[in-house]
């Protein structure tokens, strides 16, 4: 693939702690991600993600960054992370690495410079206490409490959007603009393709500190509500000067060949979407972004269609990335569960998220119908899920490890693992699956080979229909390709009038008699035209 390679591309995400242990110690790493990477390849995908690599003191498992040109000792070495580039290039896959440049770890020496008052004092977000000795102003933490910290030394706050050992890094001064450029060099010259943007959204705080006004708890906020949901986040994040930082960075990336830019939009919905159409319009900006707006609960025709085509009337020259699964929520299938069986429910959303126009997302372990694994407090390490429980469980349901075989540890490693496998994510290990021909791995390779194969799928607009409840009706089109494509979002069959053309691609609970369409429950079929 060259040119524009991302456009229409699936790519499948590696939380890397959980994908394969080669040394025993039951902690995936890099060498093990290497000797898997056939797997993904087989998978039809176009591209890896990998979840940060870096050394870090492991407070938020790697985003918490301690030196941005180096790889943790857990994961490798950089001369494993050069042959995973090299082994995954042959393979035909474009590796992609997170890059978390709107925080560091307080254990970067960065941090302990600028604390010190030393020549990059200016280098993180400091500000002066209150007369009264409180925080700068009513700025919240993702993960609870006060966003500002309090360090005697230097007698300021400083700013930490996420945890407190998590100081933000200020992206207003042009000597840490300048430096995480040269980090995104360092890496662009190792190889890699692109680079996932966390937090992209997050970079650039406002000069003057006002306080942000409050706001009601949104309805469509995923993870569960908290105080952090409470707040209109108008300062602390969201500045327009965001876009002049991704300018520079698109500037960087545009002299290499072949790269990309995607970033992480975290926002509430009612803003999400703008945001994602705002940092991916024309050709200075990032490439492509997403949100969490399909990593809900909400599973209706009108919330599909209500984002897809929201994006593109506010953005036809932008581009969108969709998925319905990563690293920080409950798997897709656990979540929407109340529409179908485990393995009913991962086809359907195979073969919907496979016709989204926008470039699609996997998560390791969803091409196996993984559902969310049920952890005790005693086997948690998130820090979401430490401190919100029971309410919020955290994300180490969706991070246990990559089930591979029958036997002890589902053949991830030789040691005892991280995470736990327990029995009902064991039973759907990669080689049962593999033996059986009907099986949810084998369906998900006949619908990416599908997609791969069709213009109108990979890169034709899109068209919204008229169904009746609960069907999604779209068409994709493309010089020489028109795809009509129905999903069935409920669990009775919905009749309809046939669409024009004879059926086509993997299909399922679907049939047409005497002009009439029954499209059994959850079931999918795509025609051409």
């Amino acid at each position: 693939m060259g040119g524009e390679w991302w456009r229409g591309a699936v790519i499948y995400q590696i939380y890397p702690r959980s994908f394969q242990d080669s040394t025993g110690n039951g902690i995936g790493d890099l060498a093990g991600i290497t000797a898997r990477l056939d797997h993904v390849a087989r998978l039809g995908a176009d591209a890896i993600w990998l979840s940060p690599i870096f050394p870090s003191p492991m407070a938020d498992m790697g985003y918490d960054v301690s030196d941005y040109r180096g790889i943790e000792p857990l994961f490798g070495s950089l001369a494993d992370f050069d042959a995973l580039v090299a082994r995954a290039h042959d393979l035909g896959l474009k590796v992609i690495i997170d890059q978390v440049l709107s925080h560091s770890s307080d254990r970067h020496p960065w941090f302990a410079n600028s604390r010190a008052r030393g020549d990059k004092a200016d280098w993180y977000v400091w500000a002066d206490p209150k007369p009264d000795g409180s925080p700068p102003n009513n700025w919240l933490s993702v993960f609870g409490g006060s966003a500002w910290e309090y360090a005697p030394e230097r007698g300021q706050y400083y700013l930490h959007n996420f945890l407190i050992s998590q100081p933000d890094l200020n992206l207003r001064n042009p000597a840490v603009q300048a430096e995480m450029l040269d980090v995104l060099r360092f890496w662009l010259d190792r190889g890699v393709d692109g680079f996932r943007l966390d937090t992209v959204n997050y970079y650039i705080h406002d000069d003057q500190l006002r306080d942000n006004p409050a706001m009601a708890p949104d309805p469509e906020r995923w993870p569960p509500v908290n105080t952090y949901d409470m707040q209109d986040h108008a300062y602390d994040k969201n500045r327009p000067e965001n876009l002049d930082f991704l300018k520079k960075m698109r500037a960087v990336l545009d002299q290499y060949d072949d790269r990309c830019l995607i970033g992480e939009v975290g926002e509430a919905p009612h803003r999400a979407l703008a945001l994602m159409e705002a940092y991916t319009k024309g050709a200075e900006r990032l490439h492509m972004a997403y949100s969490f707006d399909m990593l809900g609960p909400k599973f209706t025709p009108a919330h599909f269609r209500g984002k897809i085509e929201g994006f593109f009337e506010g953005a036809p020259d932008g581009w969108p990335s969709w998925s319905f699964s990563n690293h920080d929520v409950n798997r897709h299938v656990t979540r929407w569960a109340d529409y179908g069986a485990p393995d009913d429910v991962a086809r359907l959303a195979i073969a919907m998220l496979a016709s989204f126009q926008g470039t699609i997302g996997i998560y390791q372990g969803e091409e196996l119908g993984q559902t969310e694994t049920d952890l005790l407090y005693s086997e948690l390490t998130d820090p979401p899920g430490l401190r919100f429980w029971p309410e919020n469980k955290g994300r180490d349901g969706c991070r246990t490890p990559m089930v591979w075989e029958g036997g002890p540890q589902a053949g991830f490693t030789t040691g005892k693992p991280w995470l736990p496998v327990k029995a009902p994510q064991a039973a759907r290990h990669v080689a049962a699956l593999e033996a059986a021909p009907d099986s949810v791995l084998h369906y998900y390779r006949a619908v990416l080979a599908f997609r791969r194969a069709s213009t109108a799928l990979r890169a034709g607009r899109t068209e919204f229909l008229d169904a009746p409840e609960p069907v999604l009706a779209f068409r994709r089109i493309a010089e020489g390709e028109t795809l009509t494509c129905l999903f069935n979002l409920g669990p009775a069959p919905v009749e309809m009038p046939a669409p024009a053309g004879t059926p086509c691609g993997p299909l399922r609970n679907a049939a047409v008699a005497g002009g009439t369409l029954t499209l059994g429950p959850n079931g999918v079929i795509w025609l051409t035209e």
